[in-house]
């Protein structure tokens, strides 16, 4: 297959296959990237248009991925799923989720795995009738079973195999519900032969192609799209707003699948990620300066840097993503080097030159500005070949570059003129705690009786 899409170097399509019945697959390759000038958000957001005009069919795009989280094949690249134990409102409700999560704001290419529509005829009897004639349950189960469910009554033998006998119904009976007009039943009590339509019709009705399910339950999945601009924390947020307001029975069951399910692990982490690269940062700091106090002094940088990072990404209208909480984990060795700097010579001019901690500090910030400047430069145009890069795979290491550079932008213009005051403030803080304990250890020693002496 081929496109007319400038941007498409080919297509391969096939139907069926991963659990989609009544669907199937279209894989378009594009061309590498210096050949094209769009990228693949962006083909898609012109291709959906164009292929949603498509009668018959209902097509969902979606960009493929390298390293797909949470292993679940969808049509979307998110999943929601709903699971019950009674299937009946799993049929009743898939339905009406699916509406609601399509008007939800910022959800695109909303679908489903639940197909409901499949033909099926219901055989409807008259218990009543069916006594009086004399015809059971069980007769009526056995002739509809001898006629199209390809019934085994007899094996022939012959001297080199041997042959099944398959009893079953004509082949114009097979054809469709109207063959049951031909089926007759045999009465218990009187032997006579009583037509099927005297006890019973078929009506036509609909039920599900396939029943999908999820560990022993059967369920739903509802695959979505977020629009540019819509955070995944909100969508989650807005996904649970929405169960709550709809009042689904207390027989259903909601969870998140999949990519939004690997999502939430993560998130659910990431903090505790952040506190413990913190945690190990004050460690090794302390053991470096024998203080408790200093690597405050040093961990003060790194807000500043982290707000960057955060401003950065906004600026450029990028998702806090993994790649980014990456980035910001590098910031926290990048920045605090500042400090770093200064405390330490601040500390030795102290300790050798016998200075005050502010003509300390304020040499320190002297002597130690060329330094910080070049290395943070060196840091800074180090990851602007990551924002500036249109190469394979540059999306994936955009948000890297971003995070480093705005953090270290914002953290080199404030940390220069926050840190010598921190450190001023905790080097009082310190001679304070000294100070009352040499008070209360002088009081306490006063407190003590002089001793006696023999004459």
């Amino acid at each position: 297959m081929s496109t007319n899409d400038p941007a498409v170097q080919n297509v391969v399509a096939f139907t069926g296959g991963g659990g989609a019945a009544n669907g199937g697959f279209i894989f378009m390759a594009l061309k590498p990237i210096g050949e094209r000038k769009a990228r693949a958000d962006q083909i898609i957001a012109r291709l959906r248009p164009k292929l949603a005009a498509v009668p018959g069919a209902s097509l969902f795009l979606q960009a493929g991925q390298d390293l797909r989280i949470g292993g679940r094949l969808s049509s979307a690249q998110y999943q929601y799923t709903i699971q019950s134990e009674n299937l009946d409102d799993l049929v009743k409700w898939g339905p009406i989720l699916l509406q609601q999560m399509r008007t939800l704001r910022g959800f695109t290419e909303v679908n489903t795995d639940q197909q409901n529509n499949g033909l099926q005829s219901s055989l409807v009897y008259d218990r009543a009738t069916a006594a009086r004639l004399g015809v059971s349950p069980q007769v009526m189960d056995q002739t509809l079973y001898q006629a199209f469910g390809q019934a085994q009554v007899s094996t022939m033998y012959s001297s080199l195999n041997q042959y099944h006998v398959v009893m079953e119904a004509a082949a114009q009976f097979l054809q469709g519900p109207q063959g049951l007009a031909g089926i007759y039943l045999h009465a218990t009590n009187s032997g006579a032969m009583v037509p099927l339509s005297a006890i019973a019709h078929y009506e036509p009705t609909t039920a599900p192609i396939a029943v999908n399910h999820q560990g022993q339950f059967p369920a739903v999945t509802l695959s979505f799209n977020l629009t540019p601009g819509i955070a995944l924390g909100d969508a989650v947020k807005t996904i649970q707003q929405m169960e709550q307001e709809i009042k689904m029975p207390e027989t259903i069951h909601g969870s998140f699948s999949g990519t939004l399910q690997a999502f939430q692990q993560s998130l659910g982490t990431e903090p505790y990620l952040i506190l413990a690269a913190l945690v190990a940062v004050y460690i090794v700091l302390g053991i470096l300066y024998e203080s408790y106090i200093h690597p405050i002094t040093i961990l003060s940088t790194l807000p500043s840097a982290g707000v960057g990072a955060v401003l950065a990404l906004l600026i450029f209208k990028t998702d806090l993503s993994i790649i980014a909480i990456i980035g910001i984990l590098l910031l926290i060795g990048i920045v605090k080097k500042n400090a770093i700097m200064m405390v330490d010579f601040a500390l030795a001019a102290e300790r050798e030159d016998g200075k005050s901690s502010r003509d300390a500090i304020f040499q320190a910030c002297l002597l130690r500005f060329r330094p910080i400047l070049m290395t943070t430069m060196s840091a800074l145009f180090g990851a602007l070949p990551l924002i500036l890069s249109n190469g394979t795979g540059s999306e994936l290491r955009r948000p890297l570059g971003i995070t480093i550079v705005g953090g270290l932008i914002m953290s080199q213009a404030l940390t220069l003129y926050t840190t010598p005051v921190v450190y001023l403030y905790l080097d009082r803080l310190r001679l304070w705690r000294e100070r009352m304990h040499k008070k209360h250890d002088g009081a306490g020693k006063a407190l003590q009786p002089a001793p006696m002496t023999a004459i």
